[in-house]
């Protein structure tokens, strides 16, 4: 193995043990906040860390077993490193993340009143289902052109959430903003990032292949190939082009999965009165003001 391959799966194992040791901890946390959290909250934030344990646990596994679906290629050599056993893991694992952020979205939206985000929070599970779906069309029959429209639904998806959150941004206090702030820097960082590098990329393979003359798999020869065949490679050349993005996605996005679980809670503030404890307060005039 090379050093640069080495460095990089010694990165990815120790980054994977402690995001799994974080998950203990938030659990942990958790439960001592469950005598200072309303019962509906607390479940909510119950189903927000059982989610994040699908996301943590499935991109530790990943993690040890790093597979490049459509080259069939991996580092390991067991069928646990199969295409077959690694797409199921990550399918797990995204639908719970992005149903986290579902989750989310329709707490902030309810105690908001946002309509729109109450309508994108109900539909970006599906969304990314399709998105999954796309996926395992590209790994069984090795065509990038599926997962030119799977990048392209998890941007779409991303935009929505990010427009969402903007949408409730004039009912929030400063505290709130801040947040939002952040989480709308980020989805916008993943959109262009999608949008500008991911689906360019991918598209740009497509293109190489159909120039080429290649001849992909129907569906159930990509069953066949994905459970029996891997190609064990330990060359920088061969992973450069994954490094970036599996390296973000099994450190940052799992740091964020976690941090789902402890998001400030929402509360209203009432017509008159002091203020309540919480990171965003919405007033009931704004609620129902005229337009």
């Amino acid at each position: 193995m090379t050093d640069g391959i080495s460095s990089w799966w010694f990165f990815l194992c120790t980054v994977s043990v402690l995001n799994v040791a974080g998950w203990l901890a938030s659990a942990r946390v958790l439960g001592r906040r469950q005598g200072v959290l309303s019962a509906e909250v607390y479940a909510t934030r119950r189903q927000q860390l059982l989610l994040s344990a699908g996301y943590v646990l499935g991109c530790a596994f990943r993690s040890f077993m790093p597979v490049y679906d459509v080259q069939r290629m991996v580092i390991v050599d067991s069928w646990l490193s199969s295409v077959a056993v690694g797409r199921s893991v990550a399918t797990v694992a995204e639908l719970c993340f992005v149903a986290q952020w579902a989750l989310m979205l329709r707490e902030i939206s309810r105690a908001t009143g946002s309509h729109a985000g109450k309508t994108v929070s109900s539909v970006v599970v599906p969304l990314i289902a399709i998105a999954e779906t796309c996926s395992w069309y590209s790994v069984l029959t090795t065509s990038n052109i599926g997962h030119v429209a799977e990048e392209s639904i998890w941007g779409l998806s991303a935009a929505l959430l990010v427009t969402s959150l903007v949408a409730i941004w004039p009912v929030c206090d400063a505290a709130a903003r801040r947040l939002l702030a952040v989480w709308c820097a980020m989805g916008i960082t993943y959109v262009a990032f999608m949008f500008l590098v991911d689906v360019p990329m991918y598209w740009s393979r497509w293109l190489a292949d159909e120039a080429s003359g290649r001849v992909y798999l129907d569906l159930a020869q990509g069953l066949a190939d994905v459970s029996q065949r891997w190609v064990v490679s330990h060359r920088w050349v061969d992973w450069q082009s994954e490094v970036v993005w599996m390296s973000l996605y099994f450190s940052v996005a799992v740091w964020l999965s976690i941090a789902l679980v402890h998001a400030p809670v929402l509360v209203r503030r009432g017509p008159s009165g002091p203020r309540q404890q919480g990171w965003v307060t919405v007033e009931r005039r704004s609620l129902h003001a005229p337009g």
